[in-house]
């Protein structure tokens, strides 16, 4: 039983809630499901880590119901970054091809990627990922694959995404802990894209919020190219806690609350329908009206998808998602989330189920697993680049530079 055999891809997604690990094999071309494993996370806050060993041994447990269930050792992996660390930075660079014209070479590509990337970050950054956006050649924009094109000055524009130095390093760190060694990262919700995006909304223009329980990362296509990443330090547990707060009960049993008899729109609750809520201590248990947990939860919900106005509208991509916004994520199972985002963003709002693997069971179809799957492709793809088989160049060179800003 070994993880070794170049068909298998393991990913791992380090949620604040869960932890989830996922197996797939590739069989004749095509990603099939071979096994998975959760675990309830320990040790991590708002999407942070804050206890090496609670969080290792939350990897430790996910790892061997994933073993028992694919049958291999899961020493390898991927594993996804997010947090409200994330932040996103578009650049260009200009590379002269010469006094006259030549045709663009592949070198010349990486070049002129390599002078958009030279930019000034602050000491505690990392660039997490290089997304080519499109290239000029002698003015000529729009073009997706340069390569060929004569020209005598090649101009790229990238999307970078970065990453808190410290936080991504301690992900990798805690997962060599739990006797993983991570063969590449990847921003979690250009992750979950690839698993619930159409190639529609990626050309007209779409922002992909992945709401997670500690916090919820974003990301805006336009043309097929990404054009803003960020996080907002806002995710599920959060409206769990106000819940808790404002009812005066137990974590737990407000999180039961959200689940069961939640509503992000007050008024789509019956004013007549009453809830048990549990006490603290040893208080007994109390009937409230059931609008009391909407009245909450619609408080939260309308501040963060104000605070995802607020970023867009600054960044000036609000008006350019011709598609809207797309919801996934376990945080955006919460009943009416989608009317809230429609009324503060005043854009068409959808909840997005991931593409299953071949040979998936139906547990793993829910959007709080659209990371982790989405996590399987982009490995794959990564892998091709890596060991040099026929991609298409356009393919090749985005995930070329995706890869850790190579």
């Amino acid at each position: 039983m070994a993880n070794t055999q170049s068909n298998l891809i393991t990913v791992v997604d380090l949620g604040s809630s869960e932890t989830r690990i996922v197996v797939a094999e590739v069989v004749g071309g095509a990603l099939h499901y071979r096994g998975h494993g959760i675990a309830r996370s320990a040790g991590l806050r708002k999407g942070v880590i804050m206890n090496l060993a609670e969080v290792a041994a939350s990897i430790h447990e996910a790892a061997e119901q994933a073993e028992a269930s694919a049958q291999v050792v899961v020493d390898r992996a991927t594993v996804g970054i997010g947090g409200s660390h994330i932040k996103g930075i578009n650049s260009h660079g200009v590379l002269s091809l010469g006094s006259r014209p030549r045709d663009v070479r592949r070198e010349d590509v990486r070049a002129a990627t390599d002078t958009a990337r030279s930019i000034s970050l602050p000491a505690d950054r990392e660039v997490l990922h290089l997304l080519p956006q499109q290239f000029l050649c002698d003015d000529q924009a729009g073009i997706q694959v340069p390569e060929g094109i004569h020209a005598s000055k090649l101009e790229a524009h990238v999307h970078l995404v970065t990453a808190s130095a410290s936080i991504a390093q301690n992900v990798v760190t805690v997962l060599n802990r739990a006797s993983i060694h991570v063969d590449d990262t990847v921003f979690e919700a250009l992750a979950a894209a690839d698993s619930v995006l159409g190639p529609d909304e990626r050309e007209l223009g779409v922002c992909l919020v992945d709401i997670g329980a500690g916090s919820s990362e974003f990301v805006i296509f336009h043309e097929g190219a990404v054009m803003h990443t960020s996080g907002l330090p806002i995710g599920g547990d959060h409206f769990t806690n106000d819940l808790a707060l404002g009812l005066a009960c137990p974590t737990a049993a407000a999180e039961r609350l959200k689940c069961h008899f939640g509503n992000a729109v007050e008024t789509l609750i019956p004013s007549d329908q009453e809830v048990e809520v549990p006490s603290t201590g040893d208080r007994p248990a109390r009937l409230l009206p059931r609008r009391a947990l909407g009245e909450i939860l619609e408080a939260r919900a309308r501040e963060m998808f104000e605070m995802l106005r607020k970023n867009l509208q600054q960044a000036d991509w609000l008006d350019r998602c011709a598609s809207g916004i797309v919801l996934t994520g376990g945080g955006a199972q919460l009943e009416g989330i989608a009317d809230i985002a429609e009324s503060v963003l005043h854009k068409p709002v959808r909840l997005a189920l991931p593409v299953p693997l071949q040979d998936m069971p139906d547990e793993l179809r829910g959007p709080e697993f659209a990371t982790v799957l989405g996590m399987v492709p982009y490995a794959y793809r990564a892998r091709l680049v890596r060991v040099g088989e026929p991609v298409g160049w356009s393919e090749r060179v985005r995930t070329w530079l995706a890869r850790k800003g190579a």
